[in-house]
């Protein structure tokens, strides 16, 4: 007979089967995360592993001899010390104009609406190559048209000059540029952090007795530290790859800068590879630092500051601050954005470069003949869409997915997603240069076709969306994501109902920030391109080298009403996306 303690045990209890297929999707869609990052590490580091070859190993045997011309370069020292120099002022600077115009926008009453939204960003629409010379001409020192003007109001008073009083070809015309092409990074990547940060801190900071600038301080800033990380690493890696900047205006100063001692060495004939890529190895040094510093800030501190609930933005009232506030942006964004493009707006209607402008001769003949009636350019902007619209997509999609689960692969995931960053530490030509070794000839034979530029571009630019991700990832707090995982469900179901809404804000300005880095090509697309595939920035560069700034400037003016047209929606959608992506409930993967 059967005991009474083991008559009344209770029946054992069975679990759901259903979590173990869940778990083996989860396991399977982390496994797919790591797959897509291995495939793009691969496009990432193929073409350079080619140039390395190239570079160490020349009639079949190794030889060191480039490293060592790379030494001897002339006057290399100086070279680097410009190059730093440069880049360093210009991001600082940049990063404290970026954040407070995103401050004043996002969480003060001075905002304007679309206004102050847009007009950062254009800069960063123009092609570099477009702006830089949108700044000559207002501050070229004798036919600038703000020289011109500040001449003949200085006459007016008995003071009369030749040439001047600003001088665009100068470390503060170098710098200034470089400044105004940094700050819509900054201003970005900051905005989306305000937007993702929970306001309820910042008001309970208020509660408790601290002022605005004491909020903006201790806790604001804090808040939004992994995006102003990711801003800095994005503006030195641009920084130190810029070319065009410092080809029209570094060159006019008499300014060497790395980026276009790259390029020289390259065009020479026989062009110098190993010169180089020697010297962009140096760049990878600085870099480098950047990054380790930009992951250092990313997963130390908790900057989960996306919580369970929504909560509306109370913004500071400036009071009798507001209008000045909102004449300082005002006059800002007229001097960084409307004047270089009236310029270039000036001479795409006149037809020619001239501080005698007769204002009832301006038409639209340069635009017709730039647009309408060339094929070429009319292919190239067709081109460039194309591939800023697809690349720009898949490059976000892939930097979202790297985000979340390369982190988590150890050792694996961290050199995965260095190698997918490490192109953006090297000179865009050098890497075109990797792809035409690799890609161009057998077995892919993919020379002279739009699918080398996408590829390329892939490469060239997903490192700047891997960073906005990152950003967009680290302000994502942990507990909807463990609620999820606890209510049973996989790593694809809470990436789909938790992460991905969360992170939406940031994944849409890194998706803006592709599309126009990619449309507005021209370093890698000089090499790339053809007259089998012409792309913008390949137009532009043909344009620049024949000397006809009225169709340049027709171009440009053109490419950046487009660029503005299309980033101007995406921010519309990143605001609301803001607005209704946080999960009401922990259960948000139901």
């Amino acid at each position: 007979m059967p005991s009474v303690l083991t008559d009344l045990r209770p029946a054992p209890v069975r679990r759901p089967a259903a979590r173990r297929p869940r778990g083996r999707r989860s396991s399977a869609f982390g496994r797919a995360g790591i797959g897509i990052a291995i495939l793009f590490a691969i496009l990432a580091l193929y073409p350079l592993g080619a140039v390395v070859h190239r570079l160490l190993f020349s009639g079949g045997g190794f030889d060191l001899g480039p490293v060592q011309e790379t030494l001897a370069e002339p006057g290399l020292g100086g070279l680097v010390v410009n190059t730093v120099l440069v880049v360093v002022a210009s991001t600082a600077v940049a990063l404290v104009i970026g954040t407070m115009l995103a401050w004043v926008n996002e969480r003060t009453d001075a905002r304007m609406g679309v206004l102050t939204d847009a007009l950062p960003m254009v800069p960063f629409l123009l092609p570099p190559v477009a702006g830089a010379i949108g700044w000559v001409l207002l501050l070229s020192p004798r036919a600038g048209y703000v020289n011109s003007v500040l001449r003949d109001l200085l006459g007016t008073v008995g003071i009369t000059m030749s040439d001047g009083p600003f001088d665009i070809y100068s470390w503060y015309g170098l710098i200034l540029v470089y400044t105004i092409y940094q700050v819509p990074y900054a201003f970005m990547l900051a905005s989306a952090g305000l937007r993702n940060l929970d306001p309820s801190l910042e008001e309970q900071s208020r509660v408790s007795g601290a002022g605005p600038l004491r909020t903006l301080r201790k806790v604001t800033m804090p808040g939004v530290k992994p995006s102003l990380a990711g801003a800095v690493l994005l503006m030195l890696w641009s920084g130190f790859g810029l070319f065009s900047i410092p080809a029209v205006i570094g060159t006019g100063a008499d300014i060497d800068i790395l980026s276009v001692r790259i390029v020289e060495s390259l065009a020479e004939y026989p062009p110098r590879t190993g010169v180089a890529v020697g010297l962009s190895l140096i760049v990878v040094g600085f870099v480098a630092l950047a990054w380790w510093g930009q992951r250092l800030v990313v997963g130390r501190g908790r900057h989960a500051t996306v919580g369970g609930k929504g909560q509306r933005v109370s913004r500071i009232r400036l009071g009798r601050w507001r209008g000045p506030v909102r004449a300082l942006m005002v006059l800002y964004l007229l001097v960084t954005t409307v004047l270089p493009l009236v310029a270039l707006l000036i001479v795409s209607l006149t037809g020619f470069w001239t501080t005698k402008i007769n204002w009832g001769a301006l038409g639209f003949d340069a635009l017709r003949r730039a647009i309408i009636q060339d094929s070429t350019t009319q292919e190239a902007l067709l081109n460039s869409l194309g591939l800023g619209l697809l690349g720009a997509t898949i490059g976000i999609g892939v930097a979202a997915v790297v985000a979340l689960y390369v982190s988590k692969a150890g050792r694996l995931g961290r050199f995965l997603d260095g190698a997918i960053k490490f192109p953006s530490t090297l000179s865009h030509i050098v890497l075109a240069v990797g792809f035409v070794l690799a890609l161009a000839g057998p077995p892919f034979e993919l020379g002279g076709t739009l699918t080398i530029l996408l590829l390329a571009y892939l490469a060239l630019y997903l490192p700047q969306a891997a960073v906005a991700a990152d950003a967009a990832v680290a302000q994502v707090g942990g507990e909807l994501p463990e609620a999820s995982r606890v209510g049973g469900a996989g790593e694809a179901r809470t990436f789909r109902r938790i992460y991905l809404p969360l992170m939406l804000p940031g994944l849409i300005t890194g998706w803006a920030l592709l599309f126009v880095r990619m449309i507005g090509d021209l370093t890698a697309s000089s090499i790339l391109a053809g007259t089998g595939n012409p792309v913008v920035g390949f137009r532009i560069l043909e344009i620049y080298q024949n000397g006809s700034y009225a169709t340049l400037a027709a171009l440009s003016t053109v490419l950046t009403v487009i660029s503005c047209t299309v980033v101007l929606v995406v921010m519309v959608l990143s605001r609301r996306s803001a607005r209704w992506s946080a999960p009401t409930t922990p259960t948000g993967a139901r």
